[in-house]
């Protein structure tokens, strides 16, 4: 799609790429090993260059009270895998434009 992009394969390590890399937007799994995905948007929004980031849930979760769950870990969307990547274009150009 023409974006920049890191990936990490773990929690702590997508903490990290988040601080060093500073995207605009993070997809980000749920079920990562040793921090799971809840913990490290939680770690994201708790740094000041986190609290603008748009973050997105990527996971095989989707019902109602799983939106709620993500929305209150500190979640902007939330997507069910397999992904969409026409549906993530459009979220991104909406929300980076």
């Amino acid at each position: 799609m023409g974006h920049e992009l890191a990936i990490a394969y773990d929690g702590v390590s997508a903490v990290d790429c988040a601080e060093t890399f500073r995207p605009r937007a993070v997809l980000l799994d749920i079920g990562l090993p040793v921090v799971d995905g809840y913990e490290v948007a939680r770690r994201i929004r708790a740094q000041s260059w986190g609290k603008e980031m748009i973050v997105i849930a990527a996971t095989g979760w989707g019902g109602a009270q799983d939106l709620i769950h993500f929305r209150k870990e500190g979640f902007d969307h939330h997507m069910v895998k397999p992904i969409d990547l026409d549906e993530l274009e459009r979220l991104l150009t909406q929300r980076l434009l």
